[in-house]
């Protein structure tokens, strides 16, 4: 699957997730500052989770993010905690797009929805940058590692979102709900693999766990919106995952790019040959987030990333289950969908060789 041209751009609004758009504009007025019609909507190509849509009006473009119709997992697509991320971020001067509203009334689309700005620039499909020179490549993942720092120095109190999630145990926790979400499932089916990475994950547990701060939990190129012609995250989007939580976890996730094998549906770095591309190597960019996070090393990399590859393959594992539930927001979920197995192999592949 070519990830830049499945993902890149608007399509016609897919039959079931339509809705009245002379609702959507009245309601617009009433709660967008600057808001004139008429609107137009498309839907973006890419998302899997929760349908997301530009809306053009003659002085302005938005974004509208919603949580899909039909039958959901208790606790997923919650718009509402995107919504509140976002504006005590961007509060801060994070790079987020500025949200306008939310609207938790399902009677004017159907669904609970917000709005926030059409931020410009460009989303990188590609985990290797492809057309940068290599200086231009280096760069660019400089400003990934810093705007990752800059999110988890902030005091989670200190923003207005101390209450964003609980405080401490944030692995365990995790492993947990990610082992529940796959095991309950049940429309998705389950994987051998998957079993044993259960277990595997509860027995090794880490004992320490460090200070709680916001987390992203899905920091990865495609999530952000970059400057037209410098090397700057404009925005970071996509917070449907965010909590309080322990920020190391946060980075390995991360890290996972340099783990995925490159020209892959889930796109990575493995294979390549990083010093000619001016990417810097995992230990590189690890050192860096650790000199602007005041850290001395990652001891429980190993066992984090073994748990974010098992998050990602379930959270893959959903899809599947939306898909056959008939909820599924994305064009290419199918394509997706076929990454399963070869993602829960490459987690288990690294579990049996992780420094414990």
């Amino acid at each position: 699957m070519d990830r830049t041209t499945a993902n890149t751009g608007t399509r016609n609004v897919s039959e079931r997730l339509r809705f009245d758009e002379a609702v959507l504009a009245d309601w617009m007025t009433a709660h967008v500052a600057g808001f004139e019609g008429p609107l137009t909507v498309s839907q973006f190509k890419g998302g899997q989770s929760n349908p997301t849509y530009k809306l053009d009006t003659p002085r302005a473009s938005y974004v509208l993010r919603r949580k899909p119709p039909g039958k959901t997992l208790p606790g997923a697509h919650a718009v509402d905690r995107e919504y509140r991320v976002m504006a005590g971020l961007g509060g801060q001067g994070f790079p987020v797009p500025r949200v306008h509203a939310l609207c938790e009334d399902e009677a004017v689309i159907g669904t609970a929805f917000f709005v926030m700005d059409m931020v410009p620039g460009r989303i990188v499909w590609e985990a290797h940058f492809p057309g940068l020179e290599p200086a231009a490549r280096a760069a660019h993942f400089d400003a990934m590692n810093a705007t990752i720092a800059q999110l988890h120095s902030y005091d989670p109190a200190a923003v207005g979102l101390g209450d964003y999630g609980k405080a401490g145990g944030f692995v365990a926790r995790q492993v947990a709900r990610w082992s529940k979400q796959y095991l309950t499932d049940v429309e998705a089916g389950r994987l051998e693999t998957m079993d044993r990475l259960v277990a595997w994950l509860e027995k090794n547990l880490p004992s320490d766990e460090g200070e709680s701060r916001i987390i992203h939990g899905d920091y990865r190129c495609d999530n952000m919106i970059f400057d037209a012609a410098a090397p700057r995250v404009r925005a970071v989007l996509d917070w449907e995952l965010s909590t309080l939580g322990d920020p190391i976890s946060d980075f390995v996730y991360h890290c996972m790019m340099y783990r995925m094998p490159a020209g892959s549906a889930m796109t990575g770095l493995a294979g390549l040959d990083l010093a000619a591309l001016g990417i810097p190597s995992e230990d590189d960019y690890v050192a860096a987030y650790c000199r602007r996070t005041g850290r001395e090393g990652i001891p429980a990399f190993d066992y984090l990333m073994v748990f974010n590859l098992f998050r990602l393959a379930a959270i893959i594992h959903g899809i599947k289950g939306r898909l056959a539930r008939g909820s599924a927001s994305s064009a290419h979920a199918e394509a997706t969908v076929k990454v399963l197995e070869p993602l829960a192999a490459m987690a288990w592949a690294q579990a049996e060789q992780a420094r414990l």
